[in-house]
């Protein structure tokens, strides 16, 4: 009985561990779900991004250009950031959307990140942005 109780307490502690996160830490790559059709999910949030990342002078994307491809013939419209030096290069952060489910449980649009970028120290901040961004927010949040 003594380990059980032992197994729930380290197990708890665990969970409640990986909640805690601060705004200058490493992120894991976001999927979350949205109402909006992909392509505006997509539109949006990169608008929001170029205004808040880029055009404010934020320090943190000064390196970097975005390359937009919301007009994707693979039905997954994305935005990627890449060095400002090598703009064919390998991206650095990826956000796409992609319309899932079917016509029986309905369907949504999955929002999604990933990339290098997202482990840095930035990285938490970013998925934050994103995940405020698709829910319609244009605010450029400060932390």
């Amino acid at each position: 009985m003594r380990i059980w109780r032992i197994i729930l307490t380290l197990s708890g502690l665990l969970i409640l561990a990986a909640c805690q996160s601060d705004s200058g830490s490493p992120s894991a790559n976001l999927s979350i779900n949205s109402g909006q059709k992909p392509t505006q999910a997509v539109a949006s949030i990169a608008r929001t991004a170029q205004k808040c990342w880029f055009k404010s002078g934020d320090e943190t994307f000064s390196g970097m250009r975005m390359s937009n491809e919301v007009n994707s013939f693979s039905g997954r419209p994305r935005f990627l950031l890449v060095k400002r030096s090598d703009p064919n290069g390998l991206p650095l952060l990826v956000v796409q959307a992609e319309k899932k489910g079917d016509g029986a449980s309905g369907t949504f649009t999955n929002i999604q990140t990933f990339g290098p970028l997202l482990q840095t120290s930035d990285g938490k901040r970013i998925t934050d942005d994103v995940s405020h961004w698709s829910k319609g927010n244009t605010d450029c949040r400060k932390t």
